[in-house]
């Protein structure tokens, strides 16, 4: 390589080679890719010098500020691969080939065009006799501990767009009345904010989607914070309008006000993006990302028929444009025989603890009404959207840690992989959408044995560590230092019949971690009226509700069961698509083919009991 001189001028950026640090940019790839993937800068310099031909005039000279002139186009070779998404900048004194990075060699031609590109798009400077910045890819953004960053929509009404208006004002306000209240009340000066528009795309895209559809975000504005006037709805900005705007994929925010986690590595490829101009690494997220990889990566299967005729959705924010499709009045039409306040007050309490069980006899619908809460808590019964969001799981006694967390299983070439369950890829997924609720439901959490099941899991689950502060290394680790936590988007709901004598005590540890509810069997006016609206007669109602009770009772008074044996209410409630054209002779049935086994497990060595029980509950009809 020559050296510089100064009458040796280089290209504005319009000739056929651009500045003279451009042609380090495949040699910085190399360097890093020879040292494992990242290295000092320092390592970097030694690396180049002995192993690409470097004049020593270039070595000793010295730039206008005094600087080695050699490691300063070197600089400004690590700062346009930064720009590219070929180098993670985000790391002071470290240089790390990004995914793309890795796989890439540029020659002398690709490296002037790459340098066009960058140039073109950020306005970067190209005189090598001006320090290359020492923080790369907005690292800058990060130095205040106190900054926040938010990302917020400005569609009224989801159609409504009002980001001229706040342009024009320099302001931000919030059009959902008294929701995010609290958010907008966090927002301080100098706080970084965007104007975001999120839907879904499939067609057009960038990269291989394989058909499958994809979550975008529109970035339209960016500015910063200077005033909050404290009326819970209004901040003062000062904007920059993206004319175009930029369009982000995979990791979107959808609700209307979110406030971005900087420590976050995947939150912050995005900050990196928005307020550093950094280019997203498609790559990356479709190979290193598990819960974007399984859906677009090379293994992927095609769209299904189903995605294959689904359409795009238009740009809006979800909170704006589609408000919860399904709610606690809609557990109730489902047909719970709850009071609505005792469902809001569930809900609630999984808000609040994260975890909760539901306890309570056989038949009282605890795994129906997890489902249910899983539903109201993500605001959808639409199978297209929990179909990504929602994963049941039944405990049993062959369960282990390796089929729940993480574990070695045979793969097709005959070897052993590491695996991870059901709980790492739901919590992975929470990870890729911060905003969107997430439920795991385990059914009959006790048949199993938790504490073995969940490992060090119990931990990183209660409440108070769910933060990327509070990770654990697990038992079975990808690499050395990998440490996993839970997001707190993620709930997890358990059943548990307290009436299984073959069922191990829960441990204390994770009733500790848990809510627990206990539901009752509900004979009472919500489950007459059901069963009414379904051909039932109200003296036939009647007459079950009167021997369901007093079989209940008997059963409670007994020393040998309890309470938490008797029979609920689910036994006697016919489904919701059912006509039920003979209520005597369909409670016959129930009597036989579902409640005497019932009690013939219950009194085993008592079959006297069996008899006169049966007899009274089938009695007249």
């Amino acid at each position: 390589m020559p050296a510089d001189d100064e009458d040796d001028d280089h290209d504005d950026g319009g000739g056929a080679r651009g500045p003279r640090f451009v042609q380090y940019f495949g040699p910085v790839l190399d360097a890093l890719r020879a040292s494992g993937g990242q290295a000092a800068p320092d390592q970097v310099y030694e690396w180049i010098k002995g192993n690409v031909e470097v004049d020593e005039a270039e070595i000793i000279g010295v730039t206008k500020g005094g600087q080695s002139r050699f490691e300063n186009k070197v600089g400004w070779a690590r700062f346009y691969l930064a720009k590219a998404g070929l180098i993670d900048g985000s790391r002071r004194g470290i240089w790390k080939l990004t995914t793309q990075g890795r796989e890439t060699t540029l020659s002398s031609a690709q490296s002037v065009a790459l340098f066009r590109e960058i140039h073109a798009q950020f306005k970067a400077s190209e005189d090598d006799e001006e320090a290359a910045p020492d923080v790369v890819a907005g690292h800058e953004l990060f130095s205040d501990p106190n900054r926040s960053f938010w990302f917020v929509g400005a569609s009224w009404g989801g159609t409504d767009d009002q980001t001229p208006r706040f342009y024009n004002e320099g302001i931000w306000q919030n059009g959902s009345h008294d929701k995010f209240t609290d958010e907008i009340m966090r927002m301080k000066p100098g706080d970084k904010i965007a104007i975001k528009a999120s839907y879904t795309r499939k067609r057009g895209l960038p990269f291989d989607n394989r058909g499958k559809t994809v979550s975008c975000m529109k970035i339209k504005a960016i500015g910063t914070i200077t005033e909050n006037l404290r009326d819970g709805k209004t901040v003062k900005v000062d904007w920059q309008v993206l004319d175009p705007a930029r369009e982000w994929f995979f990791y979107t925010y959808r609700v209307t006000v979110v406030e971005a986690d900087p420590n976050e590595d995947l939150s912050r490829r995005l900050l990196l993006f928005t307020f550093a101009d950094a280019k997203q690494d498609y790559n990356f997220w479709i190979t290193e990302v598990p819960y974007f990889a399984k859906k677009y990566g090379a293994a992927t299967l095609s769209a299904t028929l189903q995605e294959f005729f689904e359409t795009d959705e238009a740009e809006a924010d979800e909170d704006e444009a589609a408000p919860p499709s399904y709610t606690a009045d809609d557990i109730l039409k489902d047909g719970c025989f709850l009071t609505e306040s005792d469902i809001k007050d569930i809900l609630a309490r999984i808000e609040s603890k994260r975890n909760l069980v539901l306890q309570g006899p056989p038949g009282t619908g605890k795994t129906w009404l997890a489902k249910r809460l899983a539903y109201a808590l993500m605001g959808s019964k639409d199978v297209r959207v929990t179909r990504d969001r929602l994963r049941v799981i039944q405990f049993h006694p062959s369960l282990s840690y390796e089929d729940f967390v993480r574990g070695w299983r045979p793969s097709g070439d005959g070897k052993l992989s590491l695996v991870d369950g059901v709980f790492l890829e739901i919590v992975e997924a929470a990870k890729a959408e911060p905003d969107r609720p997430f439920v795991l439901v385990i059914e009959e959490v006790n048949r199993g044995n938790p504490a073995q099941i969940f490992g060090e899991i119990l931990t990183l689950l209660e409440d108070s560590k769910r933060s990327r502060e509070e990770a654990m290394e697990l038992a079975y680790r990808r690499e050395p230092g990998e440490r996993v936590y839970v997001p707190r988007n993620l709930y997890v709901i358990g059943t548990m019949n307290i009436a299984d004598r073959s069922l191990a005590l829960v441990d204390l540890a994770l009733r500790r971690r848990f809510a627990f509810v206990t539901l009752e069997p509900q004979l009472n006016g919500a489950w007459r009226q059901w069963c009414a609206d379904r051909g039932l007669d109200a003296d036939v109602v009647a007459l079950i509700e009167q021997r369901m009770a007093a079989l209940n009772e008997e059963i409670a008074k007994d020393r040998s069961l309890g309470p938490q044996y008797r029979i609920g209410h689910s036994y006697v409630t016919p489904v919701a698509t059912t006509t039920i054209a003979d209520a005597r002779a369909w409670f016959l049935d129930v009597v036989h083919t579902e409640i005497v086994p019932l009690l013939h497990e219950y009194w085993f060595d008592a079959t006297e009991k069996v008899t006169a029980a049966e007899g009274r509950l089938r009695e007249g009809l």
